[in-house]
């Protein structure tokens, strides 16, 4: 059902100018994403997956066709009113998982929550708690370069949910973990589905990470295709 939705992709095309060269990266993405769902976005490199996630996440606008997140078209919405929505609506994780280098876990984590206001007390108690839940309680003041490449993800998805938000949004949040660093990772994802009700989109080009979602969307030369 339509109030089920919580992202809706309507016929989104993006297309960049590199000089005197249009580059069409996006031709025609329709795409519904149900409230709760967990949904993995598949591709090779160059198949337009990180652009249309650029475009649900509010990290960018399409060329043509409309984005709407909870029944709202964001598709035109200016670059602060963007920021407004991702701060409150959206979590990120990446793939190159984006810490401050100088401060410390629980400062990384605590940083969104200054950007929408939340009193200093509840800001240090909410990401202490987000910690101790990713299994990073005796690391709250190690920087990131103290950190190895599965606890700075672990800081990473604590810091995409200090803000409480409906959708995660994770590209690639193995691609630079050893294996067991990255099913412990996906086992987080998982759990944050099945146990805390969130909708959950995963980009990756590597198909035994995107087994962990409930249902693959192929993407190929900026067209899905299955």
């Amino acid at each position: 059902m339509e109030k089920d939705l919580i992202i809706k992709v309507e016929d989104v095309w993006k297309t960049y100018q590199l000089g005197k060269i249009d580059l069409t990266v996006l031709k025609g993405i329709n795409l519904e994403v149900s409230r709760g769902s967990f949904v993995s976005i598949m591709g090779a490199s160059g198949s337009g997956k990180s652009t249309l996630m650029y475009i649900i996440g509010c990290l960018d606008v399409p060329t043509k066709g409309k984005v709407f997140l909870e029944g709202r078209d964001i598709s035109r919405l200016s670059d602060n009113e963007l920021a407004l929505i991702r701060g409150k609506k959206i979590g990120f994780v990446f793939q190159q998982f984006n810490l401050l280098s100088n401060l410390n876990a629980l400062e990384n984590v605590v940083l969104p929550m200054i950007f929408q206001g939340v009193g200093q007390k509840e800001r240090i108690e909410r990401a202490e708690k987000l910690l101790a839940e990713m299994g990073l309680g005796d690391r709250l003041y190690h920087r990131p370069a103290e950190l190895s490449g599965g606890e700075k993800q672990r800081v990473a998805i604590a810091r995409a949910l200090a803000n409480n938000p409906e959708v995660i949004v994770a590209d690639e949040p193995t691609g630079n973990l050893d294996s067991l660093s990255g099913k412990m990772i996906m086992g987080i994802l998982k759990n944050l589905h099945e146990q805390k009700k969130r909708t959950i989109i995963i980009v990756t080009h590597d198909p035994s990470i995107a087994e962990y979602a409930q249902r693959v969307v192929h993407i190929k030369d900026g067209r899905i295709i299955q």
